[in-house]
């Protein structure tokens, strides 16, 4: 039994369905939640040693490391059971939704430091940190995650490959025989 397969099992029923349901969703968000986790890392490790004053190109660093990390994860992980493509179009695909997707992460970020200036000398640095956290860790990676979460199961993962095999297996096992 897998450690997901085992948290499933204690969650109470009407949340238990729930989770087998949005099963996809729920592992594309512990996937988010990982390289989140990988960004931060990265974005704070960057910006309090060598990027101090660059918090953007921080940002951005962050976003590419964790975009590499997702990739791995949600082809192995949240997305196996869809495909679809080759494996090199699928990746293309992937990257360059991944790229729209920084575009969607930085936004907020942008729009807080150059047109609503929160940054130094405009505000104390405190605010800068304080604003880049909510506009680049929280607001912008929750737009980002909702507009990748529909493109990849739109464009880059479209078939659902368990699905496809089911009416195979339906009529296979009906017992029916081929058309000559």
């Amino acid at each position: 039994m897998t450690v997901v397969q085992s948290v499933v099992d204690r969650l109470p029923e009407p949340y238990r369905s729930k989770a087998i349901q949005h099963r996809e969703l729920m592992k594309f968000a512990v996937v988010g939640a990982v390289t989140w986790f990988i960004d931060t890392g990265v974005v704070y490790a960057t910006k309090l040693t060598v990027l101090g004053d660059k918090p953007l190109t921080a940002r951005l660093l962050g976003v590419l490391i964790a975009i590499i990390a997702s990739y791995i994860l949600n082809r192995e992980w949240s997305f196996r059971t869809r495909g679809g493509r080759q494996r090199h179009h699928e990746a293309a695909l992937f990257f360059a939704v991944s790229a729209l997707g920084v575009a969607v992460t930085v936004l907020p970020q942008a729009i807080s430091l150059y047109v609503l200036n929160l940054r130094v000398p405009h505000v104390g640095p405190l605010t800068q940190a304080v604003a880049n956290f909510v506009t680049g860790q929280i607001i912008g990676v929750l737009l980002a995650m909702g507009f990748r979460f529909w493109a990849f199961r739109r464009f880059v993962f479209p078939d659902d490959l368990a699905e496809a095999e089911l009416p195979r297996a339906e009529v296979s096992g009906a017992g029916s025989s081929p058309a000559p």
